[in-house]
């Protein structure tokens, strides 16, 4: 995979203004912080630096919309996240509610050096979504060169994340490389025994990483709705409790109910006629597998961790987790961080992912379009000279 990474990039190209992707669409600001040393490492080197990024999903606005002025825009704008920005990176950010081109760009020119900008929410215009060349264009006029450290949603080809790089030399900041790294780590050469823990509350979602997996998992660790699809599929009775509900999705599931290395709770946690929790044989179980493992990829938690006491489960296998200290651990997706960081767990695993999507797509062997942008064959030379 021949990727342009920014810490390669030449002094002469990193001098430049720096069109800089990052993903304020989070609960908190986590993904913010993991971009924190790319953000860094630009203000080092960067002429000045153009961030873009979006939040949520707003009405689509037609080519011309200047700021979230209109009703509920206003939630979307991304003006508090100017300010988280600040806050994190110790540097005035200087936020920009429209999209006016030709008034951003002689903003940024007349700029003083070491200048950072924020735009408004891409998704305010409706060709960020449609992967729109004539908008990546505009976005591009801005800059001298692109980074992407929005791995989050490098699994959607929309304008700011792939067509943008066919305009401008583009590299994958420091996260992205992180991300890239690890990932493909616990893909292509892991230690084993590998488990991959999987729950979370949509079953298909898990599907792709698990035909991936299927010959190279020693343990597929299976809770949350996942686990309750399959054994809905293998007959057992579970009552009301969240499963796949598109029967297309149900026959492709069919085929994971004879993988002999998926393990499904033995005991379960019961309330209002619905599986919320595995039970306690099934902690115990589970804790002993991942206090062996060498490799661990956890994707979704393995009960309701947002009401007590469904928690327990996903509590005891994190807390195996961290006991094994030969393990390289991964977990990802974003009910998953947001469980691991309630209990300060996230700093004690090996890496954490900013992707959720992105992370299983990566994991299940596919060429995300924001990465796959990023090689040298897809988007401008070092010697690209932007027209006057």
């Amino acid at each position: 995979m021949a990727i342009r990474y920014i810490r390669q990039a030449s002094q002469k190209t990193l001098k430049g203004v720096a069109l800089v992707r990052l993903d304020f669409n989070t609960e908190d600001d986590w993904r913010v912080a993991a971009a924190i040393p790319t953000m860094k490492f630009l203000l080092l080197h960067a002429a000045k630096i153009i961030v873009i990024s979006h939040k949520g999903r707003p009405p689509a606005y037609r080519s011309g919309f200047h700021g979230p002025a209109m009703g509920a825009a206003k939630k979307f704008s991304l003006k508090a996240d100017s300010r988280k920005l600040q806050k994190l990176l110790h540097h005035r950010i200087n936020f920009i509610s429209h999209f006016d081109f030709e008034a951003i760009k002689g903003m940024v020119d007349d700029a003083p050096g070491g200048s950072v900008f924020l735009l408004e929410n891409l998704r305010f215009m409706d060709g960020e979504a449609r992967n729109d060349a004539r908008f990546a264009k505009k976005l591009a006029s801005l800059a001298d060169y692109y980074v992407n450290d929005a791995f989050a949603v490098s699994h959607r080809a929309n304008a700011s994340v792939a067509a943008v790089t066919k305009f401008l030399p583009s590299f994958a900041g420091l996260g992205l490389e992180l991300e890239i790294f690890s990932l493909s780590r616990a893909m292509e050469n892991p230690r084993r025994p590998l488990v991959l823990i999987l729950g979370g509350g949509k079953a298909s979602d898990k599907l792709g990483i698990l035909r991936y997996f299927k010959n190279t998992a020693d343990y597929f660790l299976v809770g949350g709705a996942a686990a309750n699809t399959i054994l809905f599929l293998k007959g057992v009775n579970i009552g009301e409790s969240l499963i796949e509900e598109d029967p297309r999705e149900l026959r492709k599931l069919k085929s994971v109910v004879r993988y002999k290395n998926v393990f499904l709770p033995t005991d379960v946690v019961w309330a209002g006629g619905r599986i919320l929790d595995i039970g306690k044989r099934t902690e115990i179980y589970f804790s002993k597998i991942v206090g062996r493992a060498k490799t661990i990829i956890w994707s979704g938690p393995l009960g309701f961790v947002e009401k007590k006491p469904y928690e327990n489960g996903s509590v005891a296998v994190a807390r195996a987790i961290l006991r094994n200290k030969k393990a390289f651990s991964l977990a990802g997706g974003g009910e998953t961080v947001m469980f691991l960081k309630k209990y300060g767990f996230d700093k004690k695993f090996s890496f954490i992912s900013t992707g959720g999507g992105a992370m299983l797509e990566f994991l299940e062997g596919k060429k995300l379009p924001g990465i796959k942008a990023l090689e040298f064959k897809n988007n401008l030379p070092y010697t690209h000279k932007k027209e006057k």
